[in-house]
This record gives structure tokens, sequence and C-alpha cells, in this order.
């Protein structure tokens, strides 16, 4: 099927060509770069969540249940799973899928698992892409969950328009979100399993470590904290609520804008350096990589103008 028909189809919400365009994207196509000048006038209303935290903290539960907060609000939901990647067969468990069941035949509602193929920061790769094709298919809301490996788990920071971070009492996760950047990330803060023993105090000293590193002038967001049971749905229009707010509060300070801009400018960075990446890639046996080394080892050159060397080399080739 053509790419023209394959948007068309995504447009009026067919799953599978949703599904043919993110696999698409997965996969590198050689048809990637007309998918994306397709989808580019169509995509940039949705609002984009991202939801982070420790391994064990109920990120698919809350995930599933704002899900139902949004439908009941008659948003079109799409949601955007990134599982590990099997060391041996490259793909994903896709356990979200299976948490999140209850939505399955709901049309309103896209789920797609995603594996990192390695990629480091919680996210895939391809995740910026696959954000793209859920928008231009017409989904309001995109919700972006994580993988949950701990303290590298900040990538999705520069990928969400708002990053909600849950925690759990029991887990040490106070200790984890001083150590981990996460009080930097975080836009709403969710204490997940509040029917759990030390909820209240997993969100004092929250609190406290926001208040102690916080730089805040006025007018500032200052990231609230809401205490849920996603198991129950409890909590969980205080989170919609939460990301409204913080929404709003974006718009009106022209930080949201900002924000995508930046995004923009990521995506753009990292398709060109892959793109050198790769060039450069080609070049392991070329006589100009090693005419550069053996310069260096007779110390004729250092390695910092051999990089330069080779940059300018590769650019203008």
């Amino acid at each position: 099927m053509d790419v023209a028909t394959l948007v068309e189809q995504a447009r009026e919400g067919r799953p599978r060509a949703v599904a043919r365009l993110i696999s698409l994207v997965e996969g590198a196509s050689p048809q990637l770069r007309e998918v994306m000048a397709a989808l580019a006038p169509l995509s940039g209303g949705a609002y984009v969540v991202g939801l982070t935290g420790s391994p064990g903290v109920g990120k698919s539960t809350s995930t599933s249940a704002l899900v139902t907060a949004y439908r009941k609000r008659g948003k079109r939901v799409g949601v955007l799973a990134v599982d590990p990647s099997s060391p041996f067969s490259g793909g994903a468990l896709l356990g979200d899928r299976v948490r999140m069941s209850e939505h399955a035949s709901d049309p309103g509602v896209y789920i797609r698992s995603m594996a990192t193929r390695g990629h480091l920061g919680g996210l895939a790769w391809s995740a910026p892409q696959a954000i793209r094709v859920l928008d231009a298919a017409g989904c309001e809301v995109i919700l972006v969950e994580t993988v949950g490996v701990g303290q590298s788990e900040v990538e999705i920071a520069a990928q969400a328009d708002t990053c909600v971070v849950l925690l759990a009492p029991g887990m040490g996760d106070g200790i984890q979100a001083a150590k981990a950047g996460i009080l930097e990330i975080g836009d709403v803060y969710v204490v997940n399993k509040a029917d759990r023993d030390g909820a209240d105090s997993t969100a004092r000293e929250l609190n406290h470590m926001l208040g102690l590193g916080e730089s805040r002038g006025p007018g500032d967001w200052r990231p609230p904290i809401v205490k849920t049971v996603a198991a129950r749905s409890e909590g969980i229009d205080e989170v919609v609520e939460a990301l409204e707010k913080h929404r709003a509060w974006m718009e009106e300070h022209g930080v949201l804008d900002a924000r995508r801009r930046r995004r923009a400018a990521n995506e753009v960075e990292n398709i060109a350096v892959t793109a050198l990446r790769e060039r450069i890639g080609d070049l392991h046996g070329d006589q100009r990589l090693d005419a550069l080394a053996e310069r260096i080892i007779t110390g004729r050159l250092d390695p910092y103008t051999a990089a330069d060397e080779l940059i300018e080399s590769v650019t203008q080739a």
C-alpha cells in the first residue's frame, strides 16, 4: 500500500494503517522520509504526556487508568508503551498490552508496544516518529510509558509536553529520586499504591526534596504531588486535573511552544548525528582513516585534529 493511502486511512482512525506506519518507522524503512513528509502538516495538535518511574510502581496500571479517565472526557488516546528488548530476539515482552487489554475493543484508543532495541534512556530510538504518527492519526492525548529501568531514564523529559514521575511507598524511591535526576524532570509527581503503609511519608519526603532543590520565582510551576491507587482508579481524576493545569500554565507562559521547539530540534540533531555516524562507520578499513591513525601513533597528529579532518572529509564527500 502506498504511503498516501496509509496516511489517509490513519487519519480515518483505522488501526491497521496506524500500525503499518509505525512499523515503517520502527524498521527504518526506505519510505520513512516519505512518511514523515506526509505527516508533517497533519501533526502538532496532540498533548504528549510521559510517564516514568522505577519498575513496580504501577506505570502500566496508571496509564490504563488515565486512558479510561481521558476517554470519559471524550478524548481520543494513543499509548506508546516502551518495553525492554530481549537480548536474544530483539523483541519486546509487550506486557503493557496485557495490562491494557480492557481498552483493546475501544476504537478511540490505540495502544502500541515498542522495543528499545538496545537504546538507553528509557525510550525507543524511533519514539519521536511514532508519536508523530499517533498525533497525525487524530489522537488528542498521547501517553508515553517508559521502560522503567531506573536512573538512566530521563530521556522522556525531552519528548513529552508534561512528564509524570511515579513513585510508590516501601521501594526506596525517595532516595532514588534524589540521586537520579528525577527531581529535575518531573512536572507532576504521583505516589501510587497510596493504600500501603508509608505513602504519606513518601509524599512528605518528596515534597521536602522538591523544596530543597527548587529555585523557582513567582509564577513558576511547582510540581504537585498526587496520591493514587491506580488499580482502583482512586486519585486518577486528580492526576488529570494536575495535567490540565500544567498544560494551561505552559500555554499561558509560552513554555509549551518552547518545549515543542526544543523537541523538534533534538529530533533533527539525532537524525543528523545518526546519519553522520553511519557515514563514519562506512570508513572502517578506509585509507583515510588508516592514514590518520598512522599519524596519531607516530606523534605527528593529535586525535582531536584528526577527528576534525575526518568530519571535514565526511561532510564534503
